[in-house]
């Protein structure tokens, strides 16, 4: 799950995926904007076949934090 999700945020922002940690901080470290975190939440619901809930997903600062969300929700289905 985790490789996976480093592939996508490669897609939205300029950043080598091995300089990509579970700590690494979405707007801080990665340089995401707004817009980009949220178009990335649009492929993340394709990819993993989930439904996010943006009141919940705005609380999620790091690539850890997305990945256990992302997780919980995968598991639920």
């Amino acid at each position: 799950m985790f490789e996976k999700l480093v592939e996508i945020i490669c897609n939205y922002v300029e950043v080598e995926p091995e300089k990509i940690t579970p700590n690494s901080r979405f707007m801080e470290d990665l340089g995401f904007t707004s817009f980009d975190f949220m178009s990335m939440l649009g492929e993340i619901e394709d990819t993993f076949d989930i439904e996010v809930d943006e009141t919940e997903v705005v609380k999620i600062r790091t690539v850890g934090e997305a990945v256990d969300y992302i997780q919980g929700l995968a598991d639920a289905n």
